[in-house]
């Protein structure tokens, strides 16, 4: 109880308005709260009245437009769709307060064009979530644009640590961030389906075959997690010679699975790299 208190009061000067109330924006704004942000220091803005009553009634935040509440707001996340970013950042650019940091989650949308539509010296951070922030394990990079202090990206740092890890990188690397960890969890999605299709192929009830691929899955990522161990180590304590393992591995390289996967990666890093510059 002391540790929320304290928490509650080192945030007791700094007021957050959340501008979406998607998918995203309501893992986060739940992350925030679970991390020690009162309620009383955030406000929700989004275009759907419905939605807005809805993060009201759940979460007991106060709820408003765009303009309302990033005019009393130190920090202003933006979590809408990429093509609804210039028109925003127009209705709310003359409402900021001086200095107040303005995060965008929006995928493909640079610093630069943020500080474009914003007003001049405005200091503006672009993060790249994943969505298992859902349930607060997600991964997030941080770039922190022309204006944004340290003190700014440690705000912007500390936003997204409800909702799981955080790195700070130069905005360069976003692409990357983004196939790598931003599309990463449907990599992973893509390989479970595949495996409980085997288990069903292979003769197991497919409840039995999911039960049995999303605890492997989940225990072959808490030792990698815990164990510290380099993915090569733990594969070749798998791996028997001339054994189950060895044989599923060559049917694996034989079909260039490690090329196929490198190859996508690229491909999503340069469909990201599109976005950002506009080439749609």
């Amino acid at each position: 109880m002391a540790e929320t208190t304290e928490r509650q009061g080192e945030f007791a000067d700094r007021r957050v308005a959340l501008i979406g109330a998607g998918v995203m924006g309501e893992a986060l704004l739940s992350g925030l709260l679970r991390s020690g942000r009162p309620a009383s220091q955030i406000v929700v803005a989004d275009r759907s009245p419905e939605r807005l009553m809805a993060i009201a009634e759940k979460y007991s935040v106060s709820v408003g437009s765009g303009p309302e509440a990033a005019a009393d707001a130190t920090t202003v996340v933006i979590a809408v769709k990429p093509q609804d970013m210039a028109g925003l950042l127009r209705e709310v650019g003359q409402h900021l307060k001086p200095g107040a940091l303005v995060v965008s989650i929006a995928a493909g949308i640079t610093t630069a064009f943020l500080e474009e539509h914003l007003p001049e010296g405005t200091p503006v951070a672009r993060v790249m979530p994943n969505t298992p922030a859902l349930v607060d394990e997600g991964m997030t990079a941080v770039s922190a644009g022309a204006h944004c202090e340290t003190h700014h990206l440690w705000e912007a740092q500390d936003l997204m640590r409800g909702c799981g890890k955080v790195v700070s990188l130069s905005e360069d690397q976003l692409d990357a961030v983004t196939a790598i960890s931003g599309s990463g969890p449907a990599y992973i999605f893509y390989v479970v389906e595949a495996m409980i299709e085997a288990g069903v192929l292979l003769g197991l009830p497919r409840g039995t075959s999911t039960e049995l691929v999303v605890q492997t899955l989940y225990g072959a990522a808490t030792m990698l997690k815990e164990t510290g161990e380099h993915p090569t180590v733990l594969r070749e304590q798998v791996s028997s010679p001339g054994g189950t393992t060895m044989a599923a591995l060559r049917e694996l390289d034989d079909h260039k699975v490690r090329a196929a996967f490198l190859t996508a990666m690229e491909a999503a890093a340069k469909r990201s790299h599109d976005l950002a510059s506009g080439h749609v």
